[in-house]
């Protein structure tokens, strides 16, 4: 078939896609420096390069022989880049053109994730790609200039491009020993130990949860008809939930009988985010589709058995 490299294929997501890419009869390629990805999570049968996209002459050993690439090496977390603006602006940028400026020579297409939150402060729902982004965070300014810089790699260098905008994904093998994980995880990870848990803010904020091979599967439709253009695209169920209500939920599939703290909101946290997802359904004619409470029988059945 074909052989793709995955940046950050370590980690959640680039594992699971890492995974279904090999059991769809391809070869991967992985490149992770580790910083949260684990080689435990990498398929056997997939060439792990170790190293830093940062580093063009890492970028530019691991594209030799592949016939595109799947690009999710970042620093992903909205806490972080408040924190670290200036480190993890350069692991999100230069990294993503460093991945651009390595496909120019054969015009080798890439799928790269951006983030919901490039939406920031806008409070009319859902969010839709037509909308003008406004970033409320270094993190989601980063992906936003991501976003750009795909544009340019097509329209000045004739290099596919395809960016999704990830709204809350989460599942097996997201790190709830993470300060800068998801949600679901965290709340799980305090709720199967019987521990008191917190959430931030008063609950009502609301969200758009993704299960983590709804958008390992967006990733491949993607990139199977990518040749031209430089479009992005929300990945998201389109179905609004409040945090109190997931917690709720997780409360009643843990039999949790500990207690719920509340505490201030983060800050950049947007109040109310929900997308609508009819752009990608028209262009791959899929959109994620796991039940929330199905996936959180997933999430909390691997966490059990990790123990």
């Amino acid at each position: 078939m074909a052989t793709y490299l995955v940046t950050g294929g370590c980690g959640f997501i680039g594992s699971h896609l890492a995974d279904n890419l090999i059991e769809a009869g391809h070869r991967v390629v992985i490149l992770d420096d580790l910083s949260t990805g684990k080689t435990e999570n990498a398929p056997k049968s997939a060439e792990v390069i170790i190293g830093d996209a940062v580093d063009p002459t890492v970028v530019e050993k691991a594209f030799k022989g592949i016939d595109g690439c799947f690009h999710l090496a970042a620093v992903a977390s909205v806490e972080r880049s408040n924190e670290a603006w200036a480190e993890t602006h350069k692991v999100n940028i230069t990294a993503t053109v460093n991945i651009f400026e390595a496909a120019k020579e054969k015009k080798l297409p890439v799928v790269y994730t951006s983030s919901a939150a490039v939406y920031g402060d806008h409070t009319e729902m859902p969010l839709s790609e037509s909308m003008m982004p406004r970033p409320l965070t270094a993190y989601g300014a980063d992906k936003y200039s991501c976003e750009l810089h795909g544009r340019v790699a097509w329209m000045t260098h004739q290099i596919p491009t395809a960016g999704a905008r990830p709204f809350n994904i989460y599942g097996p093998r997201q790190d709830p020993k993470s300060p800068y994980s998801g949600v679901i995880s965290i709340f799980a990870d305090r709720m199967l130990a019987g521990k008191p848990y917190r959430i931030n803010g008063d609950g009502k904020q609301t969200r758009d949860f993704v299960y983590v091979q709804d958008i390992v599967r967006v990733f491949m439709a993607l990139m199977a008809q990518l040749d031209e253009g430089c479009a992005v695209y929300n990945v998201c169920t389109g179905k609004e939930t409040s945090i109190a209500q997931l917690a709720d939920t997780m409360e009643r599939l843990c039999d949790y009988k500990g207690e719920r703290e509340y505490g201030p909101a983060r800050l950049g946290d947007a109040r109310a985010s929900v997308g609508t997802n009819a752009l990608l359904k028209e262009a791959i004619g899929f959109v994620p589709q796991t039940p929330l409470e199905e996936g959180l029988k997933h999430t909390l059945n691997w966490l059990r058995q990790e123990g």
